[in-house]
């Protein structure tokens, strides 16, 4: 690992993990990894391989059967619920299908966080600008005073991008972004992921089943110049840098690969390479 990855600081690491759930089904077996600040990790895998528990144990919402998860240099390991807000309000999280509250206008489902993590700790005359500018961001400020079923499936996972961001949280875990979105839609959310890390240099989990999600994260960058994204190639091709992209993927609970898109498109094992889009000519 390059040094300057290894000055960086630990946001998000799994010791040996592994999630049982209360039927005795092995849903994470003996995971390791070691997230660092600024990375963007796309999580692959087969459905019910442990992805969204992955995303869940993160955040302490699944305890650990063994191993441990630490957090910001914190062990969370069997931390009391009651001890885990002020962790959870420097993550936020895009749950599958949005899980939007209904009952609540848009405006109202963006400011949830803010009213209810205590740790936030954000003045109420504070609240209503940053929910605005949030919402600004996703490009759907005009939606404040609109109920989620008044929005379409794309606007309602943007909205659910700016309730996770409304507090700028240094880590964001995004679960299946682009599931049940046309490709036109699926492209406008990841672009909106891609601009969140790099306007405010975020650190970064996407849960995600299409590899053209993973290849615009760790090849594009947005430019806030023309508010598009720009390609910057891969890492030693033309001078270009890259982005600080890992793919890693999950099979029956079990990490079995991490590393970088090169080494992922280049794996031979048939279940990874279920993942890789390859160029027609290849796909007989």
């Amino acid at each position: 690992m390059p040094e300057a990855a290894e000055q960086k600081a630990s946001l998000v690491r799994f010791e040996k993990v592994s999630v049982v759930f209360p039927d005795g089904t092995q849903a994470l077996d003996n995971v390791s990894f070691n997230m660092r600040e600024g990375e963007t990790r796309i999580l692959l895998g087969a459905a019910g391989s442990g992805k969204t528990v992955l995303l869940k144990t993160a955040m302490g919402l699944n305890a650990a059967a063994s191993g441990k998860v630490i957090l910001f240099d914190e062990d969370i390991t069997g931390k009391p619920e009651r001890e885990m807000f002020d962790v959870r309000s420097k993550i936020g999280m895009l749950f599958q299908e949005s899980a939007l509250f209904d009952s609540m206008t848009v405006a109202q489902n963006v400011a949830y966080p803010l009213l209810n993590q205590k740790a936030i700790q954000m003045p109420r005359e504070k609240m209503e600008p940053a929910v605005r500018d949030s919402l600004r961001f996703v490009e759907l400020e005009q939606t404040m005073d609109r109920y989620p079923s008044e929005l379409s499936g794309g606007m309602r996972r943007r909205v659910a991008i700016a309730r996770a961001v409304v507090n700028k949280p240094p880590v964001l875990l995004y679960d299946s972004p682009t599931a049940g979105l046309d490709p036109i839609t699926a492209h406008t959310i990841m672009a909106l992921i891609v601009k969140e890390r790099d306007v405010d240099n975020t650190t970064a989990i996407v849960v995600t089943h299409r590899y053209q999600d993973g290849n615009l994260v760790a090849n594009f960058r947005y430019n806030p110049n023309s508010g598009r994204l720009d390609p910057v190639g891969r890492p030693g091709v033309e001078g270009k840098t890259g982005t600080n992209t890992i793919y890693m993927v999950l099979r029956e609970g079990r990490l079995v690969f991490e590393g970088n898109q090169a080494d992922l498109e280049s794996s031979k094992d048939p279940y990874i390479s279920r993942f890789v889009k390859r160029p027609e000519k290849d796909a007989a």
